[in-house]
């Protein structure tokens, strides 16, 4: 069955432009300059618009003490 109406290739290409991909921007970070997503908490510092969101010290350490637990377990 041959289609009646059809699709040329450029109409095709045409409507699927908008269909690309879009690259991630960044920003830098306010308190320590580094670059972060948009948007989101600076993942070297713990600031999101200028407050401390994160307390990264503590979530190290809860992090380690966490592995540690594991170890001895595992012995």
């Amino acid at each position: 069955m041959v289609v009646r109406m059809r699709s040329t290739k450029s109409h095709t290409k045409n409507r699927r432009s908008h269909h690309a991909l879009v690259s991630t921007s960044f920003a830098k970070c306010e308190n320590c300059k580094t670059l972060k997503r948009r948007h989101t908490v600076c993942s070297s510092c713990g600031f999101y618009r200028g407050k401390k969101v994160l307390d990264l010290v503590k979530k190290t350490e809860k992090k380690q003490k966490k592995e540690k637990a594991k170890k001895v377990a595992e012995k």
